[in-house]
Order: C-alpha cells, then structure tokens, then sequence
C-alpha cells in the first residue's frame, strides 16, 4: 500500500519533497530513463516497448519512463515516436538510460496507439507548463513569465517585463516558488525597460504548476495566483550555451559517479539596449542585467536529501534621453507632441538569495521538509529630468501642401522628475513541512516564521510646467525603517476513493504578524469528481479565504505618506471547472474551462503606472471580480506542443465615497492567448513558433482626480511574435563539440503594433487636458543559437 501511495499521490505535492521517488530502494528489477530531443528537451507520450516480457510504457510529460523487467539475459528496449527514428537499446546492468532521438526527415505514416494514458499528476485545478515549451516561445525578453501570459485568466501587456496580473489581481498579489522557497523580485523598479531578468532560469526547469485562484492551504498568503516551479535534477553530465542580440545564458548540470550528487548552474546576461532602441524616447540606453544561479542535491542513504539553491542578480539600468516624438488622436484631430529631455536616470537593483532545504522520510508514509531561506537585496534610484515639450494639431489632409506638418500650436511646456531613492531589504524564512500518508489519504501539517527588515528613504518630487501654469504631479520625502514577524501554520487532509473518482481536500491556514497584530484565518476546500469509464473528465469545485498581509509599499499612499494602520486585505475565492480529455487525429488533447467570483473586503485601491503600482494605503474599498476561463491544448501539429487561452473579466471597485462601483486598474474584459507550434512535413527540424496576446483596453484616468478615476478605456493590447528555427544534431565523442545546434530567427511585434503602457497628461493654452499616450517597443529582429552539450 505504500508503495501504491507513493506512486500515485505524491506528485499532487509539488513542493513536499524533491524527487520523493528516489528515496526508497525497490527491490523488484527494473530500468528507468529519460527521451529527450536534439536539444535535450525531454519528448512526452514516446513508446517505450521491453523485450522479451512485451512490456509497454509511455513517456510522462517530463519525458520520464520507469518499467519493471524480468531481468532475463537478453533484454532490448525499442523506443519509438511518430516524429524521430525509432531506436532499439541491448539492455545491461544499467539503472537509468538518457536516450536522444534523432527527429526524422521524411514524412511517416500515422500509427494508431491504443489505450493512451492521460496523466493526471498535477494539483486540483492546476495547470501543468511544460518547461520546453519556454525555450521555443518567441518573445522580447525570453522571461520564463511570457510562457504564463498565454494562460487564460493572466494579463500581461507589457513585453519589457516580467510581470502579470491574474483575475483581476494586481502584481503584487503573486506567489512564486522555487524548490518551495519564496522568491521576491525587484521592490522599487516602475517601468517594465528598468527590470532585469525574472527569477526563473529556463534553462533549470523541470516541473512547472499555476493556479489561477482556489489553491490548496499549503500555499502562502496572497490574493491571486501561486506559481510552483521546480529545477530540474541531472541525471546525466550536460551543458547549454544560449546566445542573441539580447543577451545569452551559460549553464551547466552534471551527476557524480556514485549518484547520490548532482548539481545545476546558470549564468544569464541581459542587454536590451537594441529593442530599447525601438521606443518613441531618443537616447543612450545602456541596459545591463546579470545573474548566477546555483542548484545542488546531495542525497544521503535512501532517506535524506539535502538541497541548496544560491542565487545572484545584479540589475544596472542607465538611460540619457534626448528626444521624443508621439503622435495620437483621430484624423480628424491628429496631434503631435515634440519632446526635447536632459538628465539622466540611473537604476542599481542587487539581490542575493539563498535556501537550504532539509527533505527526510522517516518511513515510507512520513515525510519532512525543512526549508531555510535568506533575501538580502540593496536598491538605489538616481534619476533627473527634464523634458520641454511643444504640442500642435497636425494637418492630416492628403492633397496639402502642408501635409504632416503642425499647422498650430496647442501647448509649450515642460515636464520635471527628481528622486533619490534606496532600499535595504532583508527577509529570513523558516519553513517546515509534513506530510503523513493514511492509506488513499494524506495529512499535511506545517509551520512558518519570516523575519523582514526594510529601510526604505524615498526623496522625489514631479511637476508640469503647462501653459504658464505649474502643477505639482507628485511629491515625497521620507522614510519608513519596518521590522516585523510574520509567524503561519497551515493543516489540510486529502482524501482519495480507492477507485480514484472522489478527491476532497480541505484545510485551513492561520498567520500572525507582529506590525499590525492581526490575526488571520483561511479554511480553504477543493473537490474533483471524475466521470466516464475511462475517467477522462473531471468536474472540480474550489473555494476558500485569501488574505493579504500588507508589505511595506501597501503602507505607503500616492502622496508617499506611511499609514501604519492599514490591514490585511481578503478575498473569498469561488472556483468551478471541468478538465476533458479527448483524442483528436489519434493524438491527446485537453481542454479546461473554469468559472469563477471573487468577492473582496478591506481592500486597498491602487493606481498603476506603467509597472508600479501606488496604493491609496487605506483599507476603504470592497470589490468583486467574475469571469470564464477555456483554455484547449495537445498536439495540434504531430509532436508539437500549442494551445489556445481565452479569459473574459469583469472586475469592479467601490471606494465607499458615494460614487458607487467603477472599474478596478486590472479591469480587462478579453484576453487572447495563442502559442502555436508547427514544422515543415517532410522536415521536422524546420520549425515555425507563433506567440500572439489580445486584450481589451484597461481604464485610466487624469492623475490626482478621483472623480474621472479609471473613467476611460485605454487602447486594445495586441502582439505577434514569430520564432522561425532550424535545428541540427551531431554523432561525435569530443567534449567540446555540441550534440545539437539550433538557430532560431525571432520578428518580434511582427504587427508593429504601437501599444501603450501609460500616459503624460498635459494642459493646453485653453485648459484643455491631454491623454498623451507612452508607446511600448517596435518591430524587431532577433537571432537566437543554442547549443547543447
């Protein structure tokens, strides 16, 4: 029975323990491996069939087999997939195999497997990303977080960053977890060109799940979405060497000889000053961004495993602008404004990041985890400029002689920005997780405490000398020295029917902190009903409390004053959906569909601007948000992985003020996202990748004026990019010779379409004010090689 627990029911635990299945020894005979393709990504749902015993298996998702064998004297294992040569292995004493495929080069017939296994390893509600599919998503920064934008239910309209907002939410509303350790990014950074590299390195990804709402007990205290990634062990020595116009990543992973140390390291450098380059703003970028990772498991016996994760970014960003040239408005009333800047901005973000994790399994059925964690990051923002503008009507008539030229002048003025800012920020975690297996059931108990301490001085000033009239935008100057404790516990209990159609799972989190003295609790359940004989449909059903803790920015209203008085905010969660599993054209498809309503209290109204977000710092607000999710992917091209997304939303605020419920910043009706993959027939080296974003437009509003607050809709979000690739392989024994070479030609924005991500407001002669919109970047080309190892 515990071997039967063990097979089944500990992948639902993403973060419970590192590869749970290779702390036990099993005594039956049997081989385990891994299929991977040229460019060492592994290849799912491959037929693996065991001679002489006619075993047969299929490949997970990860690429990942595991079969018993009679240990007879002569085994072979043929391997095989419609799209690579099919290979045949003379079995020895080996324990676990790295196969490599070669793709084929000439068109197959289709070959009808039977009786095909649909995986079902992944939490209630949660979508699995294969990590794969990362490497060939065209996009303008390559970040693992473009991957999540074509979710359904996440909005993501700004290319330059990292960051998403999911049902409604905002940024900071996120968890993101790597081997189970809590990951921050950059606290102070407000415009998506600023932000270096997100945290995940694709080149150490393994196993990837997201949930956009209704998310176990286990999992930390935000409002929106929990992103659990795990790096991936080596099984074998290798190593990856990524470069293009933007920058490149270097990394490495390898298995000592005993087996019981394998380790993973990546180094990644940013430079966008080339795509930069393509904004309205004129000017010097000189964008750096560099990190180093570091991933290392030592196992010791069959019951203890000791992991470390060390990670260190150093982000630099300095721009001279020059000059700027936006046009807006209709024909018929065409607009120009004309932007002469001096100054400079100049932007250090440094984070360091360490954690230690502790996994032992005092039986089969008990298992700990212990997870210590350090965040030591130091901020510092120098900026000051000025830039003179000059806005006139542009005559728009075709048959002028005067035609694109400005015909009449509406505005001179100029717009200032200071500020001096820093930041020290240090968090410790503590962490301890258990989980205790009852037969079909599962008890999972644990406990946390985080330390943070955060000095933050903030000196900025902003104002708008417009048409003779001078108006202050924003001012601050002080200085907030927080040091605080947060102490959590969460228990939950799964229960499993010995048929597998029933899975109830429900549970409740508690957590304390010491600044506000509030004193929270979040009972949360989730339940899954599979239907059909062959259990290819599952009906789930979510709900539960979420409540926030505010983080030192929360404290801090628009004016940059501190309230220490705000509470935590709280949502209810209402979550229902199904998962269908069908085949089409013999292959495996799955499409989910979710509904979902969120009802918010005490919540803390914000602006955003660009990417940074400024909180009214008040808990006045209560607010909702519904929606739909669908989302349909599989292999719509033979052994490629696509997928369709579609959100709809409707997310609305009332601040308490007597003006009723208006649209939250996050408020965007249609959300679009397509990665689509494809090959040439005869070739299927020769691939093409489409990653295309559609959303309706957000609200905005004229700055310091709640009575228009979010009272226009912007313009629609909408981009293309196109990766067009060509891949090879090599039979040689030399260590410094790759196995596989791929090229890839990127069109990123392949529209050109001119996306805004915010807006200048300014004043005319008359007094008339203008929405003068700030556009995202253009077209652009970009080479990518990738050589392994």
């Amino acid at each position: 029975m515990a071997n039967y627990l063990k097979h089944i029911f500990l992948p639902f635990l993403v973060i419970s323990i590192l590869n749970c299945e290779g702390l036990f020894a099993q005594k039956t005979t049997f081989i385990q491996g891994q299929v991977a393709d040229s460019l060492d990504q592994p290849i799912g749902d491959v037929f693996i069939l065991l001679l002489p015993d006619s075993t047969s298996s299929l490949t997970n998702a990860k690429g990942e087999f595991k079969m018993k064998y009679s240990g007879a004297d002569s085994v072979q294992l043929v391997i095989s997939h419609l799209q690579y040569q099919t290979k045949i292995i003379a079995l020895a004493n080996e324990k676990f195999l790295k196969v490599k495929m070669t793709e084929n080069t000439q068109l197959l017939s289709g070959v009808d497997i039977s009786d095909r296994r649909f995986d079902e390893t992944q939490e209630i509600g949660n979508i699995e990303i294969s990590a794969k599919n990362a490497y060939t998503l065209p996009s303008a920064t390559g970040d693992f977080s473009k991957v999540l934008a074509t979710l359904p239910g996440v909005t993501s309209n700004n290319e330059l960053a990292s960051v998403y907002s999911v049902r409604g939410g905002n940024y900071d509303e996120n968890l993101i977890y790597v081997n189970g350790i809590k990951i921050y990014r950059p606290f102070l950074v407000s415009a998506g060109r600023q932000e270096g590299l997100g945290f995940i390195n694709t080149d150490m990804v393994g196993n990837v799940q997201f949930s956009a709402g209704g998310w176990q007990s286990k999992y930390g205290d935000k409002l929106s979405s929990v992103l659990s990634v795990q790096y991936e062990e080596p099984k074998t020595n290798e190593a990856t060497i990524n470069l293009s116009l933007l920058g490149g990543s270097l990394h490495y992973g390898g298995i000592n000889k005993k087996g019981d140390l394998n380790y993973s390291f990546g180094v990644r450098h940013k430079n966008s000053k080339y795509l930069l380059g393509t904004l309205e703003t004129n000017g010097n970028y000189l964008p750096k961004f560099t990190d180093f990772q570091g991933f290392i498991n030592k196992q010791f016996g069959s019951k203890t495993k000791l992991g470390l994760l060390v990670s260190s970014a150093h982000n630099n960003y300095l721009t001279l602008p020059e000059s700027q040239e936006t046009e807006f408005g209709t024909i018929q009333a065409s607009f120009r404004m004309s932007t002469a800047f001096e100054g400079r901005e100049q932007l250090d973000y440094h984070t360091n990041q360490v954690g230690i994790v502790l996994s032992h399994a005092f039986t089969e059925d008990i298992i700990s985890r212990l997870t210590v964690s350090g965040v030591h990051s130091s901020e510092r923002e120098n900026y000051e400029v000025e830039g003179a503008y000059l806005l006139c009507d542009v005559n728009r008539e075709p048959g002028s002689n005067r035609f694109n030229e400005c015909i009449s002048i509406r505005g001179i003025g100029s717009n200032y920005s200071y500020g001096r800012n820093k930041l020290e920020a240090k968090i410790l975690t503590v962490d301890q997780k258990n989980e205790i297996y009852l037969d079909n059931d599962v008890l999972a108990f644990g406990m946390s405490w985080d330390y943070e301490n955060l000095d933050d001085q903030l000196q900025e000033f902003a104002f708008t000398d417009s048409a003779d009239f001078a108006n202050v935008t924003y001012s601050a100057n002080n200085s907030i020295d927080l040091q605080s404790h947060k102490i959590a516990g969460f228990a939950q209990y799964t229960l499993n029917s010995a048929n597998a159609v029933h899975t109830l799972n429900f549970g409740a989190r508690i957590n304390y902190w010491t600044y506000s003295g509030q004193l929270l609790i979040s009972p949360r359940l989730q339940y899954a009903y599979k239907l059909g004989a062959h259990q290819r449909s599952t009906l789930r059903l979510s709900t539960g409390l979420y409540q926030q803790h505010p983080f030192y920015r929360e404290l801090r209203n628009r004016e940059g004053d501190i309230n220490p008085n705000v509470k935590a905010q709280s949502s209810l969660h209402i979550v229902g959906g199904m998962d269908h599993h069908f085949l089409a054209w013999g292959r495996p498809f799955k499409f989910t569909t979710d509904l979902y309503y969120k009802y918010l209290w005490d919540v803390n109204p914000y602006d955003v601007d660009n990417i940074k977000i400024r909180y009214f710092a008040t808990n006045q607000a209560t607010a909702y948000a519904y929606g739909a999710d669908f989302r349909v992917n599989g292999e719509f091209i033979e052994g490629t992985e696509s997928w369709f997304s579609l959100g709809l939303l409707k997310t609305m605020e009332d601040l308490q003020e007597g003006g009723g419920y208006i649209r939250r910043p996050s408020d965007q009706l249609v959300n679009l996202g397509i990665f689509f993959q494809d090959h040439l027939p005869n070739d299927p080296s020769m691939k093409v990748s489409v990653n295309m974003l559609f959303g309706s437009g957000l609200p905005f509003g004229p700055p310091r004026n709640d009575t228009y607050r979010n009272s226009f809709s912007g313009d629609e979000y909408y981009r293309l990019d196109l990766g067009f690739s060509k891949s090879f392989e090599f039979e040689n024994d030399k260590t410094l010779s790759p196995n596989s070479l791929w090229i890839g030609l990127e069109v990123l924005n392949a529209l050109g379409a001119e996306n805004t991500i915010s807006y200048t407001w300014i004043q005319d002669v008359v007094g008339n004010q203008f929405a003068v919109p700030n556009a995202l970047s253009a077209r652009f080309l970009n080479v990518r090689v990738i050589a392994k190892f």
